[in-house]
């Protein structure tokens, strides 16, 4: 899987415009990468879209965990989960397709707001799958505890439950925005008045022949997401130790009295 990956990233660095021959070592398809304003504004729109989808959609979709969690009704659960897993199987032009009618339906007009918008609804259904189990793991007496000392729905709220679900809440973020870099389906269908994301614009140029400066492009994008993994291992090995010290602070000391 990672031989194509590697390819990709050898021949940005070809002397040569083609990819059937390396003729040696040159930087010149990064110096046209970013000469190209057009395609420095695009990948701009790509980012701000992505964070900002990852950043509402992750809002959105813990809180909704935290709703179905609390249902009481185990039959009307099941139906908001069944819900929300046929969103994360439906194929993308269908959800592509719905969306571009809903738009022309209502006469929203199709650009930045209309991409946004269907990014954040997709990545909703997957921060919702990474943060439900951590709600289901936690006990309840940590709940009735917080409430036996005084604490109002607020503090516990954000004192321990939030907390407690960090973890599946960073992780749905992370997994929200690698959605969204790399959707192109849905984006295909909603994007318009000019507004373009990376997918897009790069299936626009593969059609007239893809210029090496994609491939560049495609090798910074790799490192980022590498970065992103590295980000999230930090973040979360660094939340797992903390609530390790807690725990461990947290237990009573049993003394032997022989």
């Amino acid at each position: 899987m990672y031989l194509p990956i590697a390819y990709l990233i050898i021949y940005s660095f070809n002397r040569g415009a083609t990819m059937t021959a390396f003729t040696g070592f040159s930087w010149q398809h990064y110096l046209d990468m970013f000469n190209d304003l057009r395609l420095m504004q695009i990948l701009v729109n790509t980012l701000i879209i992505a964070l900002l989808s990852a950043l509402l959609a992750t809002i959105i979709g813990t809180f909704g965990a935290l709703l179905i969690y609390q249902m009481k009704r185990t039959g009307i659960k099941n139906i908001f989960l069944s819900l929300n897993n046929i969103l994360l199987v439906s194929p993308d032009v269908i959800i592509g397709a719905s969306f571009l009618i809903l738009f022309t339906m209502v006469g929203f007009q199709l650009g930045f707001g209309s991409v946004l918008m269907a990014h954040i609804a997709f990545s909703i259904p997957i921060v919702v799958l990474m943060v439900l189990p951590r709600f289901h793991d936690m006990d309840t007496t940590l709940i009735d505890a917080a409430y036996d000392l005084g604490a109002n729905r607020w503090q516990v709220l954000s004192r321990v439950i939030l907390p407690y679900a960090w973890p599946g809440i960073l992780a749905g973020f992370f997994m929200a925005i690698t959605y969204s870099l790399d959707d192109f389906a849905v984006t295909f269908f909603v994007t318009g008045n000019g507004f373009s994301t990376l997918s897009v614009e790069i299936y626009s140029r593969a059609r007239q022949g893809v210029d090496l400066s994609i491939n560049a492009l495609s090798a910074l994008l790799f490192v980022l997401s590498l970065m992103l993994v590295v980000v999230y291992y930090f973040i979360a090995t660094g939340v797992a130790t903390r609530s390790s010290k807690k725990a461990g602070h947290g237990q009573l000391k049993v003394v032997d009295p022989q």
